[in-house]
């Protein structure tokens, strides 16, 4: 089995029974820091989406590759969607842990898909985790993910393009409304499969591989800092062939047009 199906494993058996952590590294850390002046803190709120390969970590490994200070958080189960954090203990505490300057928040995959179910699902949590992140004196940040290598055809979304259009829509107008900004990495991921490009889905054609989750790190990095990440030194383990183009694409989508994801 390789590596990466191995951390997947391991990931969605820690997703059954949660999952959180905090990362922090040493001096680059927002550690003593009493106003974390010129160091960012970020919570990831989400799923195995959000877990498988840790995508937090990765963001903060590219983050300090860049040279920026950056603590992350982590709460993700597996399967877990935004009603489950909005009602949960867990992430109550973690959002009042610290003091988050981003608050990420990730539903589950298929859900912003479907207008009925971001109605009745995604957008009441959307609101009351937007609500609760503002108050505590963090902005709240939409991670737009992939669609399903194969759609969803059973729910009438028969392919990738059709599933991935019906979720941009689903997070672009639950960002707009809350003001929020956008983490754009399906779109990005539209992006890179357009040209040749490692593999991003796992076999199960949903979760991500290392490159996939590397891509939304990227993207990640442009969102946050307003930066490319072109020549970043952090590769995760790919080549430095497929970092390149992962880091390009990640700029491309964010910071050509920053006012689409609401960067303003």
């Amino acid at each position: 089995m390789t590596r990466t199906r191995w951390i997947a494993v391991i990931a969605a058996v820690v997703g059954l029974v949660g999952f959180s952590a905090l990362l922090i590294n040493g001096q680059q850390s927002c550690q003593n820091q009493t106003q974390a002046s010129g160091c960012t803190r970020l919570l990831f709120i989400g799923n195995s989406y959000t877990y498988v390969n840790d995508l937090p970590a990765m963001f903060a490994d590219l983050a300090r590759s860049g040279g920026h200070r950056v603590e992350v958080g982590m709460v993700a189960e597996g399967g877990a969607t935004l009603r489950d954090h909005a009602g949960s203990v867990a992430t109550a505490a973690k959002l009042t842990s610290a003091k988050w300057d981003v608050v990420v928040l990730q539903e589950q995959s298929e859900i912003p898909s479907l207008e009925q179910l971001r109605e009745s699902e995604m957008y009441p949590a959307a609101r009351r985790l937007a609500d609760t992140i503002y108050r505590q004196g963090a902005r709240p940040m939409f991670f737009l993910t992939w669609a399903h290598r194969d759609g969803w055809p059973e729910n009438g979304l028969p392919d990738y393009a059709s599933m991935q259009s019906a979720i941009d829509d689903g997070y672009l107008a639950i960002a707009a409304e809350e003001q929020a900004a956008v983490a754009p990495v399906g779109v990005a991921w539209s992006s890179v499969m357009s040209q040749p490009h490692p593999a991003l889905w796992q076999d199960d054609g949903s979760h991500p591989t290392t490159a996939g989750t590397y891509l939304a790190a990227c993207v990640f990095y442009a969102t946050i800092y307003h930066q490319s990440p072109r020549g970043l030194a952090y590769h995760a383990d790919l080549s430095a062939v497929d970092a390149a183009i992962l880091q390009s694409v990640a700029a491309d989508t964010v910071l050509k047009d920053p006012g689409k994801w609401g960067l303003g």
